[in-house]
């Protein structure tokens, strides 16, 4: 029978009669199965298998994704926006020629866009989601198989060890110094000791040992899928851009409605002019002042950076992270898969006091085959002295704990008392002030990594283990550093990022790897065992300090929230279960690919190719999608602006409204929607900041003014110089030149810092308008020609005096009232 716990059979049996090997269970409910049931130590059989799937017995919760098709087709198409546009479309279809209805092809093709793109993201995440997910370890028929959680049945018996995640509910079968943390279910931040009979639920994970549990809810029937079914889908809110703009779009509907019925009463009551006419510059004033582009370049940008994301192997389990990781100015990094490989090897073995090495090299040998999951270090230790293994049988265990930092084992070596063994760390086991911790102090300050083998008599589980333990011999291993470990932190340190390196391994020894890895501050190291423990003390030091050894994974956490208590945005990367309750809090957890299910469950981000060099990417990711999208918003809403403001002033004076639809759709064409999209796709350093709305109206607000004001002049002087037939097509073209040019003025603001191709941009979208004022077919299309002189250049006129109002206010803004 394979095993990878050991079977506790001193422990109380589930009550109840033993299944049959081709018996029915039996189905009190769809998805439970009865307590009474005792289980098989072998699991179930390949035939009981297939009757739970022929039943549906089965864990059929979907893994944690993108949206469904329809739900992503349905976002885009069923919006708010699309349907006032889409029933004014549906009007200029009757009264107005093909030119004025564009404004809808151009809705149909950005909903196309928008769909084609969020279905790219999805096909990428469902198949890195795949890639990531939990497999956890299965037994049938004897046999311990990983296993994708769907394939879990009910009745299933599945194997536990350290960092796995529970994947579903269900009764304790077998257990060996089992822990399991339960604090992301209720809140309760120590562990439970664990014994067979007992129930674990799903979202909970292993702190400590091992076992195996079998499954009684499985599904939607299990704990934490009821809790969190819909809360761990991907999602695209919750993020202050998204949020920000809700509410931006919320204020302009409110603005929008008085505004367009103020509108359509002046153009159809107040001016008894064409009526049709009179409809299509109605529509024309409405149209622009929906950012309908601004909703959808943010969806574009979100998921145009999850495919980039994607093709380096990142997994982006909740959309915001993308965002959450740009606003990062603070990362605490965990040193172990991190900073270094996971692996280790040993590079030496210090017997003390005259211990005799051979017996020193059976014993470590014999430790580490107790040991059915060794972490890293003990895999090393395995590694080394596999061959000389003491034969001796196992009487206890003590598996290894973040919280005490050591493990043990007891053997019989004599056949009389056992021999108790514990390994870990020399500074935990060692009193202040023995002789040895000089030595060892010696190996930490070379970025060495040093256990003590020292011999007890107490219980290994007593809580005095390690008082009056005797060394026995020193365990020195040589950490892997990741190649490219100092490039990365170089990145943050030139990206104003603070990098804090916070480790459970002895001060020093981490202090040492950080300076070998160019960190600053790696010289000022602290023992996590003296820090402070108010919070306000405690992110002093943080502050202060860059290397953290001795940490506890409550002090983790504790340390996370006295960071972002002081205003910081934390995140936090890690692989080892210690790790889950401080990527928990933190505003963006990262978890490696390669690290424990708890891990990678709780983790925003999890880097699939287990490469720390790949998080400056998604840093960078984040930089461009909410620095580029907070840059174009002010374009989309500058335009909301001016129509609103246009609106009412042609309310005011009684005039008949400038435009035509085809008018502001060429405008908004060529100043908006085809630079915004090359812009948000730009790349882009800045460290995203707070207050979005605000950054973007300070200059939106202004902008939008002085662009209604000068075009409205423009159009009032047009009005007093041309009469007769035609007279308003001539004004409307004198507008139309002015508000162009201050609409490019705007974008050439946007577009700093300027490089050869934001330079090619600004002036291409120039060159295609010149190009419809000099072409026939196209000056008919869109009904512009420019009549005379005088007008065309007394409306370039308006725009130079316009745009000089615009670099003025401004630069005023910038000053007057800062981001």
């Amino acid at each position: 029978m394979t095993q990878r716990a050991k079977i506790d059979t001193d422990g109380p049996e589930p009550p109840g009669p033993a299944i049959d090997a081709g018996a029915e269970l039996d189905p009190v409910h769809p998805m439970e199965l009865p307590h009474r049931e005792e289980f098989r130590r072998g699991g179930l059989t390949a035939a009981e298998v297939a009757a739970h799937v022929a039943r549906g017995e089965v864990n059929d919760v979907p893994v944690r994704s993108s949206r469904t098709t329809a739900e992503i087709v349905r976002g885009n198409v069923f919006t708010r926006f699309n349907a006032i546009i889409g029933v004014l479309w549906v009007i200029m279809f009757f009264v107005a020629p093909i030119q004025d209805t564009l404004f809808g092809f151009v809705i149909i093709a950005n909903t196309g866009i928008g769909i084609i793109q969020e279905l790219r993201a999805k096909r990428t995440l469902d198949g890195l989601a795949v890639i990531g997910e939990a497999k956890p370890t299965v037994r049938r028929d004897g046999v311990a198989t990983q296993i994708s959680t769907s394939g879990i049945v009910l009745g299933d018996l599945i194997e536990l060890g350290p960092g796995d995640k529970v994947v579903v509910d269900g009764v304790v079968a077998e257990a060996d110094s089992l822990e399991i943390d339960e604090s992301l279910l209720t809140g309760e931040a120590d562990p439970v000791l664990k014994h067979p009979g007992d129930q674990v639920m799903s979202g909970s994970f292993v702190v400590v040992g091992g076992g195996a549990f079998r499954a009684t809810k499985v599904g939607r029937d299990a704990y934490a899928a009821q809790l969190a079914e819909e809360a761990s889908r991907f999602t695209l809110v919750d993020s202050e851009l998204r949020n920000g703009i809700s509410t931006i779009l919320k204020y302009v509907t409110w603005m929008m409605i008085p505004t367009a019925l103020g509108l359509i009463l002046s153009q159809l009551v107040v001016k008894q002019t064409d009526f049709k006419n009179s409809i299509a510059r109605t529509v024309g004033g409405i149209v622009p002042m929906i950012p309908e582009g601004l909703v959808l370049l943010t969806s574009v940008a979100f998921a145009i950076g999850v495919i980039r994301l994607g093709r380096l192997k990142v997994l982006v389990q909740e959309l915001p992270a993308i965002e959450g990781l740009a606003r990062v100015d603070v990362v605490c990094l965990d040193k172990t898969g991190t900073l270094t490989e996971g692996g280790m090897d040993v590079s030496e073995l210090r017997a003390l006091d005259g211990a005799d090495e051979p017996y020193v090299r059976q014993v470590l040998g014999a430790i580490g085959a107790s040991d059915p999951r060794p972490n890293a270090s003990l895999q090393a230790i395995i590694d080394a002295y596999h061959g000389d293994r003491g034969a001796w049988p196992v009487a206890e265990t003590l598996p290894f704990s973040s919280v005490r930092k050591y493990s043990g084992a007891a053997f019989d070596e004599a056949g009389g008392e056992p021999v108790r063994w514990l390994l870990g760390a020399p500074d935990v086991l060692l009193p202040d002030g023995d002789p040895a911790l000089d030595e060892i102090d010696h190996l930490n300050r070379q970025g060495l990594r040093v256990l003590l083998l020292a011999r007890t008599g107490s219980a290994l589980d007593a809580p005095d283990a390690a008082a009056g333990a005797a060394a026995v011999a020193l365990v020195v291993l040589e950490q892997r550093l990741r190649p490219d470990a100092a490039e990365t932190l170089a990145y943050f340190a030139d990206q104003d990022v603070s990098a804090k390196v916070i480790s459970g391994d002895n001060a020093v020894s981490v202090g040492a790897v950080a300076g070998k890895l160019g960190l600053a501050g790696a010289a000022n190291t602290v023992d996590a065992r003296r820090l402070p423990a108010g919070r306000e003390e405690m992110a002093e030091t943080l502050e202060s300090a860059g290397v953290f050894g001795r940490v506890t994974p409550q002090q983790k956490r504790d340390m996370v929230g006295a960071l972002q208590s002081r205003g910081h945005n934390v995140a936090m990367t890690g692989d080892g279960v210690n790790d889950v309750l401080a990527l928990k809090d933190a505003d963006i957890g990262v978890s490696m690919g390669s690290g424990s299910e708890a891990t990678r469950a709780v983790a925003q981000i999890v880097l699939l190719n287990n490469s720390f060099a790949t998080l400056p990417a998604v840093v960078a990711e984040g930089r461009r999608v909410i620095g580029n999208i907070t840059r174009v918003a002010t374009l989309f809403l500058t335009k909301t602006v001016y129509s609103v403001l246009l609106a009412i002033l042609v309310a005011c004076f009684q005039v008949e409204y400038p435009f035509l639809p085809r008018h502001l759709t060429l405008l908004s064409t060529l100043t908006i929607g085809i630079p915004a999209f090359f812009l948000a796709l730009a790349p882009n350093k800045e460290r995203a900041r707070p207050n979005f709305v605000r950054r973007v109206m300070r200059y939106a607000i202004p902008s939008g003014v002085i662009a209604a004001v000068s075009t409205f002049t423009t159009y009032l002087i047009a009005r007093h110089y041309y009469t007769g037939p035609g007279s308003l097509e001539a004004e409307t073209s004198a507008a139309t030149l002015t508000l162009f040019l201050v609409s490019m003025w705007v974008l050439a603001i946007v577009a700093r810092p300027y490089s050869w191709w934001r330079v090619a941009l600004v002036v291409s979208m120039g060159a295609a308008f010149l190009v419809v004022l000099v072409v026939p077919a196209l000056q008919h299309f869109f009904a512009l020609k420019l009549v005379g002189t005088v007008m065309p250049w007394t409306a370039v006129a308006v725009a130079v005096v316009a745009s000089a109002a615009l670099e003025f206010s401004w630069r005023l803004v910038g000053r007057k009232f800062p981001a």
